[in-house]
């Protein structure tokens, strides 16, 4: 039930600046139970966060494993390049269509007890998947099914596991971060798929599958133990529904978020065609079994790892959009001679390098699309950032495939290095990567709570806001371009409708109108106003020339 609050009686209220009116005294919006002090720059310095690292060093290591073993059962099974190329489909789909659910319930229930539910459901999927190996019952569309179940507990973990970073780490630290768990992913490739071949020539797949699910084991561990400090927030959840409306309206409305999706579907539709078809080109182009195919990714794993340990001192002397440049320019040229080579360490040394370029990429996209989210709505934000990312690799492992089967893996791998190239050159400079927390999405809690004769029912609505300003008649122009900006944060942030209106009775006095859908969305819009767009709203008030400041005003439907 939407908790009773004290009434106060006002015609109106001004929540443009610091003062809170007579109205002040009433509880806040949220409140935030006391944390531990995370302000370190080391993030492995924090204890649950190096816990939790070195967990998911391990788990993923088993996944890895069990990525080879099920690609390279496939080739066995059944060895048409476009069904080899479905079970790299199968781990990436549900991603696509889960994602962004997924980060809603992230947002909307405890992360911490959403990750061990996903996690358990992951462990069972593998368990599964290694028994009916063992018992000799595996057929390709069975493969595909528990490739597909295990790739469902991923996409339930994956918003939520990247949205509790900020929370394990300080502000300062959370690139490292990012690039720490991109780390523990390369060295879990340079590791897994090399030892997955051993096992895999030595025992079979089957005992890759159960490794893999024993490797989880440590992740539900660490879970169960953090003590995770939790948000109470005085306003009722949102449903899942119009959670997930307001995570796509923010990632619409977020240029900087924009940025992150064109540029990762742009750089993982090209590069799917690596992952789809590496099976096929260890076993068909280089004559390679299961460990050799395991080489080919463990040198790439290493050559990922090589550059984490590089990029610190990359950003320190390059800009991240820049790097993001280069790598896929010489991905590209990598791919186009990987096209050509028949030769086993030749193909590894170039894997060695497209590692790099991987892992810096992944550093670059990662950390762009943490920087560009609140907290309120982050794991949706990275849902929709997976949602792009999973569904270029998707639906490009599934067209390079198709193509691999018709024209051969030389023609596509050139194919596919031609288009990245091409359009990262087009793409990189309208839609720029920055990593750097240059804007402050830490709540500010400046706007009051409206002034309301009787608290009006929570889901009431619509509700319309307009704002008074009064201007020198020579600043109307330059204030509309200001006022564009407070546009594009009010329909972020759950405006449905947005005006701007100049009195002709009275030239230089305008109204901004914003109309949300009910009392209880506006009020949540109080909660989500963040100290970047303060600056902005700052900026705009700036204009005014009232011996007030703005004047608020709040509508609502009346009731039928």
């Amino acid at each position: 039930m939407f908790p009773p609050t004290p009434v106060c009686i006002n015609a109106s209220v001004n929540y443009s600046g610091d003062h809170h009116g007579p109205c002040s005294n009433r509880p806040a919006l949220r409140e935030q139970l006391p944390t531990e002090d995370i302000a370190v720059t080391n993030p492995l310095a924090v204890p649950i966060f190096r816990a939790l690292w070195f967990a998911t060093l391990v788990s993923n290591i088993g996944t890895w494993m069990s990525s080879v073993g099920a690609g390279w059962l496939m080739t066995s099974l059944a060895p048409d390049p476009l069904v080899v190329a479905l079970v790299q489909v199968a781990s990436t789909f549900p991603m696509f269509i889960l994602a962004l659910p997924a980060g809603a319930l992230a947002d909307i229930v405890d992360r911490r007890k959403l990750l061990i539910c996903a996690q358990l459901f992951a462990i069972a999927a593998a368990g599964s998947l290694a028994f009916s190996t063992w018992a000799g019952l595996m057929t390709a569309p069975l493969l595909l099914a528990f490739t597909g179940l295990m790739a469902i507990g991923a996409a339930l973990a994956a918003p939520a596991f990247q949205a509790i970073v900020p929370e394990l780490v300080a502000r300062e630290a959370l690139q490292d971060a990012v690039t720490l768990n991109g780390l523990a992913i390369n060295i879990a490739r340079a590791i897994g798929p090399a030892l997955a071949g051993l096992i895999i020539a030595a025992t079979g797949p089957e005992a890759v599958f159960a490794l893999n699910a024993l490797s989880t084991m440590g992740v539900v561990l660490v879970l169960w133990r953090w003590k995770r400090k939790t948000e109470v927030s005085l306003l009722p959840p949102e449903h899942l529904s119009g959670a997930m409306r307001v995570g796509l309206r923010y990632a619409l409305r977020s240029a900087e978020l924009q940025s992150v999706l064109v540029r990762a579907a742009v750089f993982i539709v090209f590069a799917s065609c690596l992952w789809a078809l590496l099976p096929l080109i260890a076993r068909d182009t280089l004559g390679q079994g299961a460990a050799g195919y395991g080489g080919l990714l463990g040198f790439m794993g290493i050559g990922a790892v090589v550059g984490a340990v590089l990029m610190p001192r990359l950003r320190a002397l390059v800009s991240t959009n820049r790097i993001s440049i280069v790598a896929s320019i010489l991905m590209a040229a990598a791919l186009a001679s990987l096209a050509a080579v028949k030769d086993f360490g030749v193909a590894s040394t170039l894997l060695f390098g497209i590692g790099i370029c991987w892992i810096a990429m992944m550093s670059a996209l990662n950390g762009a699309a943490q920087a560009s989210s609140a907290d309120w709505v982050k794991a949706r934000a990275l849902a929709v950032y997976l949602l792009a990312f999973q569904g270029s690799m998707s639906l490009g492992a599934l067209f390079w495939g198709a193509l691999a089967g018709a024209w051969g893996i030389p023609l596509t791998l050139s194919i596919a290095a031609a288009g990245m190239a091409v359009l990262t050159l087009l793409v990189a400079r309208r839609f720029a990567l920055n990593t750097a927390a240059t804007q402050d999405f830490a709540p500010s809690d400046h706007w009051p709570t409206p002034i309301v004769a009787a608290e009006p029912e929570a889901d009431r609505g619509p509700v319309l806001i307009t704002i008074e300003y009064h201007l020198d008649s020579n600043d109307v122009a330059a204030f509309s371009q200001t006022m564009a900006g407070m546009r594009r944060i009010r329909k972020r942030d759950g405006a449905i409708r947005w005006g701007l209106f100049e009195d002709v009775a009275r030239p230089g006095v305008l109204i901004e109108t914003f109309t949300v859908e009910s009392w209880l969305e506006h009020l949540r819009q109080h909660a989500r106003v963040s100290n970047a767009d303060r600056v902005l709203q700052d900026a705009v008030t700036a204009f005014h020339t009232g011996d007030e400041r703005p004047i608020i005003r709040h509508f609502i439907a009346p009731k039928r």
